[in-house]
């Protein structure tokens, strides 16, 4: 089986007030060479990345422990953990002192300031670029259900946003970031890149924001558009799920089966959608590009790789997994839910620290 290993990007909150609060430092300071935590753009979150794994329980293992790991760092830094993609409360983020961030900063002036995000990033095995870009091009138009399966983020600077992943409109205002086109080839693609590299636009490979690219620091095919979800059981779907893509779409590359040729502008409507509606409304389906019921699009996605699904032994855990959350929504869902029983912003961002660790 496919190793897959999983990066949460986490946010960093006061104890009382549910603000955002700038500890990440003193965490990455007083964290041991084992610890996995790495430091982000803002100083107010905190990123761990897991090791790749085959099965499943174990990926889900090291996905709570290390949760739990950073939630412990930050109540010792007289902080609290939060698995939310934006923060419910008004924040004025603190930039690192890096050389990379400063020159972020600089170079994109605002957009830099706002980009207080919170993600989740998939990293799958592949066997070389020409089997990974092969995968990207047959995955892309699965991605936007992705989103809408883990969109926690409907509150930004105190409002209701309207969005059920205000993180995803905000994370696209980097020029690099969003939908790709079909590349065709490894070659292709890597050219692309040295192209966009040749514009001086961004500082290196590290900064091509694309929703689904190839890793360039590991053997993998690294997923980018979903948010950070607020349930660890929704991390490991969403792992299920990519993993079933990228060996459904490995065996149509080697069956000769052509990518969707959908355009990027559609993917672009289609990633609007699920930002906007997430599992509450429509979402635009894969097959047809037209409006179908969330539940429909995500039962789809899971008819779709369920033949992977089943040769990993992973397809009863992910159907179990995904009628859990289509039943109880997802955590735009939850945090709407909580502010309208509590009418309080903070309360939202307690009950998102106990769920994190739940």
């Amino acid at each position: 089986m496919r190793k897959i290993g999983v990066e949460e990007e986490l946010l960093l909150v006061h104890p009382d007030t549910g603000e955002p609060k700038a500890v990440a430092g003193a965490i990455l300071a007083a964290s041991g060479p084992a610890d996995a935590f790495e430091a982000e753009l803002h100083r107010e979150q905190l990123e761990f990345a897991t090791e790749p794994h085959t099965r499943m329980r174990a990926l889900e293992a090291e996905v709570r422990r290390w949760r739990a790991s950073a939630a412990r760092h930050a109540l010792e830094a007289g902080a609290r953990l939060a698995a939310l993609a934006t923060s419910p409360m008004e924040v004025a983020p603190t930039i690192g002192s890096d050389k990379r961030h400063r020159w972020l900063a600089e170079e994109f002036g605002l957009t830099t300031q706002e980009q207080l995000t919170c993600g989740c990033h998939i990293h799958v095995e592949v066997e070389s670029d020409e089997e990974g870009v092969a995968v990207i091009d047959r995955v892309r138009p699965w991605l936007s259900t992705l989103l809408a399966l883990s969109a926690n983020s409907p509150f930004w600077q105190t409002v209701d946003s309207g969005y059920s992943s205000y993180r995803s409109r905000v994370w696209a205002r980097w020029p690099s970031a969003g939908p790709v086109e079909v590349f065709g080839s490894a070659e292709r693609y890597h050219e692309r890149v040295r192209a966009m590299l040749d514009t001086g636009v961004l500082l290196d490979e590290g900064m091509v924001y694309f929703d689904v690219r190839l890793s360039h620091r590991y053997p993998t095919v690294e997923f980018r558009a979903a948010d950070v979800c607020l349930e660890a059981d929704d991390t490991v779907l969403l792992a299920i799920l990519v993993r079933g893509l990228v060996d459904t779409a490995a065996r149509e590359w080697r069956a000769g089966e052509p990518p969707n040729p959908v355009g990027v502008s559609a993917l672009r409507l289609a990633s609007w959608r699920a930002a906007r509606s997430g599992l509450s409304g429509s979402l635009l389906h894969p097959d047809s590009g037209t409006p179908a019921p969330a539940h429909v699009v995500a039962h789809a996605l899971l008819d779709h790789v369920s033949d992977a699904l089943s040769d990993t032994g992973d397809l009863g855990e992910a159907r179990e997994r995904l009628s859990e959350l289509l039943g109880r929504g997802n955590g735009a869902d939850r945090q709407r839910r909580v502010m309208e029983r509590e009418g309080d912003l903070s309360a939202v961002v307690a009950d998102a620290v106990s769920r994190t660790v739940a």
